[in-house]
């Protein structure tokens, strides 16, 4: 291309400098022109020199061979089974078609990378990875709550007459669990939790000394690490995941009333203020049988994981000795604990081999409770319903092959949710 734009360049000059005219104009301008001509003939072989380096590379680009397909972030346990399918064939010296896989050391035939797994686990709650699993896992929850509470009338449309409350509760919840799980041909999982809670509450409330407004007194509540509600579950993998479908897991979780009951709890008021009401104990359970239906699904996008929950809680109707919080009074009854659901969905990403983050939003609906007297018609438990609403940020760490790190942080995004959640489990595959 350069060689014939430079010859049309010279054949154009030699038409405009005929020789005739060449000839016939002065020695300075014939100098002139030879000059020029020169220049033009000096840079014709720059731009030869230049399109022979050029076509030197092009000939090296045409003799590497074909790139290799792009390598998948992401390699799902669907990608293992198809490639159990074709392993037999490959050890035989047939190279199994296409294919991709998670860095330059994963073979077509090698399983996911570990963290893909480990995100599957967390993401369906199916721990796969081995027959028996153990899991502990210990969780913070922060609490930090105010109500202002008014008694009296507005006057004159402005002016507030009676007594002007703040109250505060701040408490702190640690819980140590213990689980066990045990996966059937990676279709059932079987498992049982234990959890061990420690509560410290502290109540705030102003109207210390004799009604002072603006005196506050406070009172700390706590109790010694006692077992929970221990639960258990089944869960069946039901759909494999392929092209159009996403790996679904259905489970059913029974909840067992282990822990301490929050009925016949008596409020007793601190001496020195009329207005703080504060509890003997605290409860470490709800108190009633519960049953949990739910669905979990999962789908990968390459890089990215989709996954998405949804579970439904039926509390049992329960009777009691004693359901009044009144010191000295005691009430029998019956308790009917509102049903929730709970929804959730978010996505995951593989960073590397031993490392996924994911990011999700879920949602607690709970209806309101009933209580009823022996003898008595049931009546509704104001402010007992809840919407508690979460953003989580999730991260798995493959420590080793056998165990894995999940540190997870949950914010609050509605005043029925804690502050924030931290917790950190430790699963270990035998």
């Amino acid at each position: 291309m350069y060689r014939s734009v430079s010859l049309r360049a010279v054949v154009c000059l030699s038409t405009l400098f005929p020789a005739t005219l060449l000839q016939a104009a002065p020695d300075a301008e014939v100098e002139a022109l030879k000059q020029q001509l020169l220049e033009l003939k000096q840079r014709y072989e720059v731009q030869q020199k230049a399109l022979a380096v050029l076509e030197q590379r092009v000939r090296q680009v045409e003799d590497q061979p074909a790139a290799p397909p792009t390598k998948r972030l992401v390699k799902s346990p669907a990608d293992m089974r198809g490639n159990q399918q074709v392993a037999g064939a490959t050890s035989k010296g047939t190279t199994p078609a296409g294919g991709s896989s998670y860095g330059e050391s994963l073979k077509d035939d090698s399983q996911p990378a570990q963290s893909v797994s480990n995100l599957y686990d967390e993401a369906s709650g199916f721990f796969g990875g081995g027959k028996f699993s153990v899991e502990t896992g210990l969780t913070y929850a922060r609490y930090d709550t105010r109500q202002l509470i008014l008694n009296g009338f507005l006057a004159l449309d402005s002016i507030f007459l009676g007594d002007i409350n703040l109250d505060r509760i701040k408490a702190d919840n640690w819980t140590l669990d213990l689980t066990a799980r045990y996966n059937l041909n990676n279709r059932w999982q079987f498992d049982i939790n234990a959890p061990i809670i420690y509560r410290e509450s502290t109540y705030q409330s102003g109207g210390a000394n004799n009604g002072a407004a603006g005196v506050t007194s406070e009172k700390t509540v706590s109790n010694d690490p006692t077992l929970g509600d221990v639960n258990f579950g089944i869960a069946y993998k039901f759909l494999d995941e392929s092209v159009n479908a996403p790996d679904a897991v259905v489970t059913l979780r029974v909840k067992a009333p282990t822990g301490k009951d929050p009925f016949g709890i008596k409020l007793r008021r601190v001496q020195d203020n009329t207005n703080l009401f504060v509890p003997d104990d605290l409860p470490t359970g709800n108190g009633v049988w519960s049953i949990t239906p739910g669905i979990s699904l999962v789908k990968t996008y390459d890089p990215a994981v989709l996954f998405g929950t949804l579970s439904y809680t039926h509390n049992l109707e329960e009777s009691f000795d004693d359901i009044s919080s009144t010191v000295n009074l005691k009430t029998p009854g019956k308790v009917k604990i509102g049903d929730s659901f709970q929804i959730g969905m978010g996505v995951a990403f593989a960073l590397n081999e031993k490392m996924s983050m994911s990011f999700s939003v879920s949602d607690l609906v709970q209806r309101k409770s009933k209580l009823k007297e022996d003898g008595g018609d049931w009546q509704s438990v104001v402010s007992s319903d809840a919407n508690a609403g979460y953003f989580n940020v999730g991260m798995t760490l493959a420590a080793t092959e056998n165990l894995t790190i999940v540190p997870n942080l949950s914010i609050g995004l509605t005043d029925d949710a804690p502050d924030f959640t931290f917790s950190l489990k430790f699963p270990y595959y035998f």
